[in-house]
């Protein structure tokens, strides 16, 4: 078994839950199939495996340094480096006419599970880059397009968002970073960023930064920032460098996890001569930010999943290879020590991970499968409506990986015991780099806000719409399968139970009483965080019944059952919580809320 991820599992997800084979029915993907799908994802775990996975310990040893002019990594991040870019996997979802593969999202997720497992550090580089070229694709101009494009998809250029202000933080409206109109139409950018992920490097020639800026006379608040390419060095229009550019790095931050992936604090404009183009149409910087920002938490998502996965595939073998202990009722002391894995509390706690890790890869393979029906879809009023789905649920996709992907590197270091908090097993730093993700791209209170105070009400509903009609798709047809009818009528209880929840939040918030019926978003952002993968496990469950219920195979068999014993965990032991959370929401409770300052 791959020390990444399952690959049974990711087979199936891929090809019998989300029937990946049946986006080649869309023109976009049509001159693809299983072979070439199979194909790059085997060439992706290769890559991971071999360029990846053995430097992901050395690269948090031994952080990159900054020596007060050129910031050093280790050697074996450029060399992943080159061999992601090679592979062509940076420009993969692009066009072919633009150089990219017309990859799915959902094939190309796939494909960054493996690096996200392996190496989330070195892989950030490149999938940061990827994420700043697809607003350029998307918003920049020709010029610009045929600029930096080209050398950020042959790995020549990396990219950043550069959002973040010392004395700001996530409240974007309040940034202070100027740009100053210049005779050749240009800017000329002055401020700090902070934060900024992959803000220097010694791995490409030159770097892309887009940078949140408000104009000289701009508008207040969120409704006067815009987007600007500013490059480490100047760039000629065939992509040849002209020159530094007046961005310098100030210094370099100390993360506890991450580490192999700089963390930095840029000054652009020391010097006032900070060269930055305009992306798009001023003043609306943000909405062109939040296409990466959206896309980046889908990716914090997967990550958050794959870190957890992958310190539970250690813990399981941890568990299934270390004697210790006899059973219970055997009172033998001269008898065999069994392993850990058959005690009742370890087995809890790798049934938690189970649930935890691979309900979250489903849910992020999920919103990538939305992705594709909303690019590929002739259908448009089906391609809208993936896309309000996919709108509702970014910020559970975002959130709970990121909340409960540590907690299964949590319960991964618990199986180790005293092995577990040791540097000589992998799993406290998954733990370490995994513990960012509640924070990356938004933390779960800003998610939470953004769920219940926004997402849920717009377009009227129709995204509560759009996915309780998914959810009741497959009740109806778990219902109908003889091992799931007592976890179907359990969801269906709490299913119940929170649409209640919703309507009485949404009174309330109609009503005018913003400050109450927000007050504990987060309690609601976790509820439907778990009706979303509870719906997912049913779904997973009624999935492996059709395929492996029949199958004389072993190996099925196993599989089967290890799916049908998670979805119960998670029905019987995880989603109890959602009435006392439901108790808490519709009553309003202020305990938290009416908590003075000086009372702490």
């Amino acid at each position: 078994m791959s020390k990444l991820v399952n690959e049974k599992d990711l087979e199936f997800l891929l090809y019998q839950v989300f029937d990946a084979e049946q986006l080649t029915q869309m023109a976009r993907f049509s001159d693809h199939d299983r072979t070439t799908f199979d194909g790059i994802l085997k060439t992706s775990e290769q890559m991971a495996e071999h360029d990846f996975l053995p430097h992901n310990a050395k690269a948090d040893a031994q952080e990159p340094q900054f020596d007060g002019e050129t910031v050093t990594t280790i050697p074996e991040v450029k060399a992943a480096w080159k061999h992601f870019a090679e592979s062509g996997l940076i420009s993969a979802r692009h066009n072919f006419a633009d150089g990219g593969m017309q990859l799915p999202s959902l094939i190309h997720a796939a494909c960054n599970a493996y690096f996200l497992a392996a190496n989330p550090s070195t892989a950030g580089y490149p999938f940061l880059t990827s994420a700043a070229a697809n607003v350029i694709h998307a918003f920049g101009s020709e010029q610009q397009k045929s600029t930096f494009l080209p050398p950020m998809f042959d790995g020549r250029f990396a990219g950043t968002m550069a959002l973040t202000e010392p004395d700001v933080g996530s409240s974007l409206g309040d940034l202070t970073t100027k740009a100053i109109p210049h005779a050749d139409g240009s800017y000329r950018i002055k401020g700090q960023k902070m934060y900024i992920s992959g803000g220097d490097q010694d791995i490409t020639e030159n770097i892309v930064h887009l940078v949140l800026a408000r104009i000289e006379g701009a508008p207040a608040g969120v409704k006067g920032i815009s987007l600007f390419i500013v490059p480490k060095f100047l760039t000629n229009p065939d992509g040849s460098l002209a020159g530094r550019n007046d961005v310098k790095l100030a210094g370099l931050l100390h993360k506890m996890g991450y580490r192999g992936t700089t963390s930095t604090v840029l000054n652009f404009g020391e010097q006032d001569n900070c060269h930055g183009y305009l992306i798009g149409e001023a003043n609306k910087g943000l909405s062109y930010m939040f296409k990466m920002m959206n896309e980046a938490r889908i990716g914090v998502g997967l990550g958050a999943a794959m870190i957890g996965y992958r310190g539970y595939l250690e813990s399981l073998d941890y568990a299934r290879n270390r004697p210790q202990g006899r059973h219970i009722d055997n009172r033998e002391p001269n008898s065999k020590p069994i392993n850990i894995v058959e005690h009742a509390d370890v087995k809890r706690m790798l049934l938690a991970q189970k649930s935890y890790v691979e309900g979250s890869l489903a849910l992020c393979l999920f919103a990538s499968r939305l992705v594709d029906e909303m690019e590929g879809e002739v259908d448009q009023s089906k391609a809208e409506d993936s896309a309000i789905l996919l709108d509702l649920l970014t910020p559970i996709v975002k959130s709970f990986p990121s909340y409960y992907g540590p907690r299964a590197n949590d319960l991964a270091i618990q199986v180790l015991g005293g092995s577990g908090y040791i540097r000589e097993y992998p799993v406290e730093q998954c733990y370490r780099d995994n513990r960012l993700n509640p924070i990356h791209e938004g933390t779960h209170g800003i998610q939470s806000l953004d769920l219940l105070g926004r997402k849920m009400w717009q377009y009227n509903g129709k995204g509560q719409q759009l996915l309780l009609a998914k959810v009741k798709q497959t009740l109806r047809s778990a219902i109908q399968k003889r091992p799931l009818t007592p976890l179907v009528e359990m969801y269906q209880r709490h299913l119940t139970v929170f649409i209640e929840c919703v309507m009485a939040l949404g009174q309330k918030l109609q009503q005018g009483e913003v400050e109450q019926g927000l007050a504990n978003s987060a309690v609601f952002l976790d509820m439907m965080g778990k009706m979303v993968i509870g719906w997912l496990w049913l779904e997973m469950a009624d999935k492996a019944v059709e395929t492996f219920a029949d199958s004389d195979v072993e190996e099925d068999q196993q599989f089967l059952a290890g799916k049908l014993q998670a979805a119960q965990y998670f029905m019987r032991w995880e989603m109890g919580e959602i009435n006392h959370q439901a108790k808490l929401l519709t009553t309003f409770d202020t305990t938290c809320l009416d908590m003075q300052a000086d009372w702490f």
